[in-house]
């Protein structure tokens, strides 16, 4: 069973939109990139004595600050700059659901990301779908893989510190919280 299968599908408005206001989405792309290697390397910080933890975040750090380099890049190209990073109303919203005590966290911080990196995969997986062949959509396909294996990643970890029952148990709600928020969010050309 797949522990992040998403409750909450993406409307194609959301696409659409993105696509015809590209300009405006690959900055919050290259935030959420580097927002997410910020993550890892707290992960790190928070949990140095979990070996597994530590090594699996450092390689997601690096993997991720390498996707926001790839998604600089692309905006240069276009003649567009970076923006102020701002907070991102889903992930505020989807952390109000982590629980204090600190098993409780941690597994919710490994679930939460990992549902963040399902829904990444899913929306960065529709961009490659409805993009004409060529180099964007090329790098959103691979994107879309490296999404799916980061959710594989947390879901993993979760495993290796938690009994399965009390892994999909938590799952389960969080994945029932993620798809309110989702549903309840505005269609903008942003990641979330």
């Amino acid at each position: 069973m797949k522990v992040t299968a998403l409750r909450y599908q993406t409307s194609p408005q959301w696409t659409a939109t993105v696509l015809s206001n590209f300009d405006e989405f690959l900055p919050d792309h290259a935030a959420a990139e580097k927002k997410a290697s910020s993550m890892a390397v707290t992960m790190i910080s928070h949990y140095p004595d979990r070996e597994q933890l530590v090594l699996a975040m450092t390689e997601l750090a690096v993997e991720e600050l390498s996707h926001y380099r790839e998604v600089v890049r692309i905006i240069y190209q276009r003649g567009l700059q970076l923006k102020n990073d701002t907070k991102d109303p889903y992930v505020v919203s989807f952390r109000q659901h982590i629980r204090q005590g600190p098993d409780k966290y941690l597994l919710d911080r490994l679930l939460i990301a990992g549902i963040i990196e399902a829904r990444g995969a899913e929306r960065f997986g529709l961009l490659a779908q409805a993009m004409a062949p060529g180099t964007l959509k090329s790098f959103y396909q691979s994107i879309t893989r490296s999404e799916q294996r980061h959710e594989g990643l947390f879901v993993e970890l979760a495993n290796r510190y938690f009994a399965a029952d009390t892994v999909n148990q938590r799952a389960d709600e969080l994945l029932d919280a993620e798809a309110e928020i989702v549903a309840d969010l505005p269609i903008r050309p942003l990641l979330h």
